[in-house]
C-alpha cells in the first residue's frame, strides 16, 4: 500500500497476513486501491464509472498527462499514438533472434530494453520527454509482441503499422490479420482500462526503485516487466488457469480447493492482499466475457 496524496477514507484494516500491509512506501497521485475494501481509483476517478464506456486512450491520457482529455485532445492523442506504432529496423532484427519458445513477457522485456538503446532518453530526464517515451512504449508494445510472434511461429515479417483507431484494435488486427469486430475492440478497451494501474504493486515498486537511482525510463520499465512476469504478480493469471485445468467439473474443483485452503495452502486466484471485500475489476470483466461468449 502507498501513502495517498489525499487523506484516505476510513475503511477495512489491512490484512494481517500480508507483510508490511499499511506501511507507507511512497506518495502517488495516480491510483488508490481498496480504500473502502473494494474500490479502485485512477487520479480520483472510480474505474467503475468508465471501465465499460470509455476508450483506453482516454484513460491513458489521464494517467500520463494528468487529466481527462477533451474531444480535440483525445483525437490528437490517438493520432500521436497511431504514428508511434512502427518499429526501428534494428529492433525488428533483435526480435527476429528471439526463439518461438520464449515467453511473451520476455519478448516485451527485451524489446523495451533494445528500444532504450536505439532511442535513448535525454540525460536531463525532462518531463515532456518522459511522457513521449511512455506514449511510444504504449503504442509499440503490441507491434513488438506480434512482430515477434508471427516471425518466430510463421516465418512472416508483418507490417506493424495499421490504421486502426485504438491500441486494442491495432493489437487484435496484428494478431488475427484482419480488423476486429466492434465488440472485440470494446472488450480490449475495457480490459486495458481495468489493468492499466494498480497503485504500489510489485512491478510499480520495482520501476520506482530503478527510477529512484537516476536511471532511465526504459530501464525502469524493463525491470517492471521482469517483476510483472512472476507467478505472484501478473503471471498469476497463467497459474490460475493451470489450476482450473486440473478439474473436470465444479464439484471436483470445490472439494479440492476447500481441502487446500484448510491446509493453509496458497491457491492463486483466491483472495487478494489488499481488497478485503472484492476486486471491483472482476464483475466488469466477467460481464465482458459473458457478452463475448
Amino acid at each position: 500500500m502507498s501513502e495517498a496524496t489525499a487523506t484516505p477514507a476510513a475503511g477495512p484494516k489491512p490484512k494481517k497476513s500480508v507483510a508490511l500491509s499499511g506501511t507507507a512506501a511512497g506518495n502517488t497521485a495516480l491510483c488508490t486501491v481498496g480504500r473502502t475494501g473494494n474500490d479502485l481509483h485512477y487520479r480520483g476517478y472510480d474505474i467503475l464509472d468508465f471501465a465499460d464506456s470509455a476508450e483506453f486512450e482516454e484513460i491513458a491520457y489521464l494517467l500520463v498527462h494528468e487529466k481527462l482529455p477533451n474531444a480535440a485532445e483525445l483525437a490528437a492523442y490517438k493520432a500521436k499514438l497511431k504514428a508511434l506504432r512502427g518499429l526501428p529496423e534494428n529492433l525488428k532484427a533483435a526480435l527476429e533472434c528471439i526463439p518461438a519458445s520464449a515467453h511473451p513477457m520476455d519478448v516485451l522485456r527485451t524489446g523495451c530494453s533494445v528500444l532504450g538503446t536505439l532511442l535513448p532518453e535525454k540525460d536531463d530526464h525532462n518531463l515532456p520527454g518522459s511522457r513521449d517515451i511512455a506514449d511510444r512504449l504504449m503504442a509499440s508494445f503490441g507491434s513488438m509482441l506480434l512482430y515477434w510472434y508471427h516471425y518466430s511461429h510463421n516465418g512472416r515479417e508483418i507490417e506493424v503499422e495499421t490504421d486502426d483507431d485504438s491500441i486494442g484494435g491495432h493489437f487484435l488486427h496484428l494478431l488475427h490479420g484482419e480488423k476486429p469486430s466492434a465488440s472485440w475492440e470494446k472488450a480490449m478497451h475495457t480490459s486495458l482500462i481495468l489493468y492499466a494501474e494498480h497503485e504500489f504493486n510489485a512491478s510499480t515498486f520495482t520501476s520506482r526503485v530503478i527510477a529512484g537511482t537516476g536511471s532511465d525510463i526504459h530501464s525502469a520499465i524493463t525491470g517492471a516487466i521482469g517483476a510483472l512476469r512472476g507467478p505472484k504478480h501478473g503471471g498469476a493469471n497463467e497459474v490460475a488457469l493451470d489450476i482450473q485445468k486440473r478439474y473436470d467439473n465444479a464439484d471436483e474443483a470445490e472439494a479440492d480447493i476447500r481441502e487446500r485452503v484448510a491446509n493453509k495452502e496458497v491457491v492463486i486466484g483466491f483472495g487478494h492482499p489488499v481488497y478485503t471485500i472484492s476486486d471491483p475489476r472482476n464483475k466488469v470483466i466477467k460481464e465482458v466475457a459473458r457478452s463475448l461468449s
